[in-house]
């Protein structure tokens, strides 16, 4: 038997046995679902799908005056989620709650920030920051625009305490996409304070228009066209 006989045996076992691999197939990453985390305020409640002890807005049964949404898969994120393909990570959303430190009637809402929930989000490929909208109504002092040289005090300010969420996820994140989600009808002072402080940490803002409202509060309409205007974003 000539050395060639002998190994085209073995060659071709061999070959059976370790196939040529895709490389991009064993990549867990790629094969998965991307994981979608939401932080965010009342828009983006619903009883029984946040932590417990938050406050929320939407539930199964609610007052119709205040809104028509009875069902979890009305809500934006939930048609994000579902329509997009994606895979939910976390919905640490507080009703009422502010990205400063300062809440209504001046309370302290350091229990609540976003900046202090921005821990509990597993980890994401993209992150929904949907917030502002109560720092807008509960007439936060904006401050100055201050990214270095913080001190406490900051936090009790729009402008400084958005920089610190943003700084703080775009380190804790590394890898993940995150977007900033401004509702609509906010004061132009505050949509500033968004543009600005999002350009600043290259944080894409996904601006909400002709989002239908009861009480304040997206319907089941606002909540779709919510859904329709983020997926546009995201699909880009």
């Amino acid at each position: 038997m000539t050395m060639h006989r002998f190994f085209l045996p073995l060659l071709l076992l061999f070959v059976t046995l370790f196939p040529a691999c895709d490389v991009n197939a064993s990549s867990p990453r790629r094969q998965a679902k991307p994981v979608v985390s939401i932080l965010g305020d009342s828009y983006s409640t619903f009883e029984g799908h946040i932590p417990a002890g938050y406050d929320c807005w939407y539930n199964t049964n609610p007052d119709p005056k205040r809104t028509d949404v009875d069902n979890v898969r009305q809500t934006w994120w939930w048609q994000v989620i579902d329509r997009g393909g994606y895979i939910l990570g976390c919905n640490n959303s507080w009703s009422g709650s502010t990205i400063s430190y300062t809440g209504y009637r001046g309370d302290d809402y350091s229990d609540r920030s976003f900046i202090t929930r921005l821990d509990k989000l597993g980890s994401p490929d993209i992150l929904l920051i949907f917030g502002a909208t109560n720092d807008c109504w509960a007439k936060v002092p904006l401050g100055e625009y201050t990214y270095s040289g913080l001190t406490r005090g900051h936090y009790y300010e729009l402008r400084p305490a958005l920089g610190i969420l943003l700084r703080e996820a775009t380190e804790r994140f590394p890898g993940t996409d995150i977007y900033f989600i401004a509702n609509s009808d906010l004061t132009e002072s505050v949509n500033d304070a968004i543009r600005t402080v999002c350009d600043h940490y290259s944080v894409p803002v996904i601006w909400l228009h002709d989002i239908d409202k009861k009480a304040s509060h997206p319907s089941r309409a606002g909540m779709t066209a919510i859904a329709d205007q983020v997926l546009q974003v995201l699909n880009k």
